[in-house]
């Protein structure tokens, strides 16, 4: 069996994030950033399940830029050898046409 973890990119649980000043989002101008904490977990899992022989390769994978390169690497550190990093989409959003409610006939 092969098992494929996806690893997020999130701000530190330990760090307090704050409002960005324009009330729109959140300010990550000097907010530390880690993988999220339960992917660690999904992670140290599928390395367990490896080890005993339930698992034959674990890879890594992560969406995004190459900010990203920091949370793929602390989690290929148990992982190995796999890692995958797709590449962010720099370009603007696709947009999607908005959806109807589905017409019922009564």
């Amino acid at each position: 069996m092969k098992i494929l973890v996806a690893v997020k990119r999130v701000a530190d649980p330990n760090v307090r994030v704050s409002v960005a000043a324009n009330g729109t989002g959140v300010d990550l101008a000097n907010v530390r950033m880690a993988m999220n904490p339960f992917d660690e977990i999904a992670v140290e899992e599928a390395v367990r399940l490896r080890e005993s022989g339930a698992a034959s390769e674990v890879t890594a994978v992560s969406i995004g830029g190459p900010k990203c390169q920091d949370t793929l690497r602390s989690a290929v550190t148990s992982v190995k050898p796999g890692k995958y990093l797709a590449p962010n989409w720099d370009g603007p959003r696709p947009r999607l046409p908005p959806t109807s409610p589905p017409q019922t006939e009564c």
